[in-house]
């Protein structure tokens, strides 16, 4: 009988310890190790005022999950890496924060010359990382989720307003790398096959500054409207000389420079100015006055927030809510699960798409105010699915005009 009643008690006991087990994993109490994120952006460097926001952005988002318990008992901790503009800095960085500090996942990059150079390292490793900037499109990797606009919610949409509002003359300006190359030749062949003119292309090196060439060109041309897809603070100085050339009411649509740029270079200076985004601060909705108010009592009052805050943002909140479903921060766990997802967002129900590994978005197209935000004036009927190859040609038509317009 006492044999038993020993057998019984220690029965019971490991039942306790079962449920206590499966309770704790449950609540998942909060342990001492972090989850390390790698957070990869320009702090220094012609791309460090659009950057440094969006290191901001994601700090936000990992301050509110720590608010509420962390992930899977732990807190979640930013790892920070400055790229200084430099896509050699980006890989040896990225290769850093996931052989040392073994990181779960990265969020960074802005320009494509920078996502590229990271794009091998996510790939060797495979590791996942977040891109949350407007793009040329033309890619696809199994380790990147890209969270800011496709082509075709962007370039396409936005070259098509320009022409249909201002006139088919258009005047291209760009930096002299990937995203502004490749974002003219899908604009060029656009323009051409609306029946529309190509006046000019000019480019200046990234971080490029003399620019009076190209508005002597501009002035002499004089285009129904000029699209631009300079990057970094080559935009000041450009913005200023069409204002000094007394250019300040001709069309400009910019793809590449949100509100956090816009206020910094004085974009608000030319009167009929507009940028092209999947997301504008002045939206209104219960989802954006939260966001919008919680980052500014973060950040500070005078802080203005961009389409690509906004996608760090979401992007971040979708690897959580994937971390919480497969009970792990493990990328090879992680990545497979973040193609069923979709959150209520600042920009409203964001989804992924699992074909592109991109996000449905709308197309919006804003005016920019004195103040470097912007009132938007046009906006697509619904969200558009991603097609990082425009669906006007196949995906082999356009690799042959990419390869038939290099050098």
């Amino acid at each position: 009988m006492k044999k038993y009643l020993k057998v019984s008690a220690a029965l019971a006991l490991i039942a306790i310890l079962i449920v206590a087990g499966f309770m704790m994993r449950q609540h998942y109490p909060v342990v001492s190790i972090p989850i390390k994120i790698g957070v990869l952006h320009s702090l220094t460097g012609t791309m460090a005022v659009n950057e440094k926001p969006l290191v901001d952005a994601v700090r936000l988002a990992v301050k509110e999950i720590n608010a509420q318990g962390g992930l899977l008992g732990q807190s979640v901790e930013m790892v920070v890496a400055d790229g200084k503009s430099d896509p050699k800095v980006f890989a040896a960085e990225a290769e850093r924060l996931i052989e040392k500090d073994r990181v779960s996942v990265l969020f960074g990059c802005w320009t494509s010359a920078c996502r590229k150079a990271v794009k091998p390292i996510v790939e060797k490793h495979r590791h996942l990382l977040f891109y949350p900037v407007q793009y040329e499109g033309m890619e696809q990797s199994a380790n990147i989720l890209y969270t800011g606009a496709a082509p075709n919610q962007q370039i396409v949409p936005g070259t098509r307003w320009a022409m249909r509002t201002f006139g088919p003359r258009v005047y291209l300006v760009g930096s002299d790398y990937v995203f502004p190359r490749t974002a003219n030749i899908i604009i060029g062949d656009l323009v051409n096959a609306s029946g529309g003119k190509i006046l000019d292309e000019r480019y200046l090196p990234l971080g490029g500054t003399d620019v009076a060439e190209i508005i002597k060109d501009i002035a002499r041309k004089q285009p129904d409207v000029v699209l631009n897809t300079l990057n970094g603070d080559s935009n000041a100085a450009f913005f200023s000389a069409l204002v000094k050339a007394g250019l300040g009411d001709l069309p400009l649509v910019s793809f590449s420079v949100e509100e956090s740029g816009m206020q910094a270079w004085n974009g608000g200076q030319l009167t009929r100015h507009y940028g092209v985004w999947s997301y504008f601060q002045s939206l209104t909705g219960e989802g954006n006055d939260r966001f919008v108010t919680a980052y500014k009592a973060c950040f500070g009052a005078d802080r203005v927030i961009s389409a690509p805050m906004e996608a760090a943002y979401a992007g971040v909140n979708l690897w959580a809510q994937t971390v919480q479903e497969v009970n792990s921060s493990e990328p090879g766990r992680v990545d497979p699960a973040l193609l069923r997802q979709s959150i209520k967002s600042p920009a409203g129900i964001t989804a992924v798409d699992a074909d592109t590994r991109h996000l449905w978005k709308m197309m919006r197209v804003g005016k920019v105010s004195p103040n470097g935000q912007f009132e938007q004036v046009f906006a697509s009927s619904a969200p558009l699915r991603p097609s990082q190859w425009p669906g006007y040609r196949s995906r082999d038509s356009w690799q042959a005009l990419l390869e038939g317009s290099r050098p």
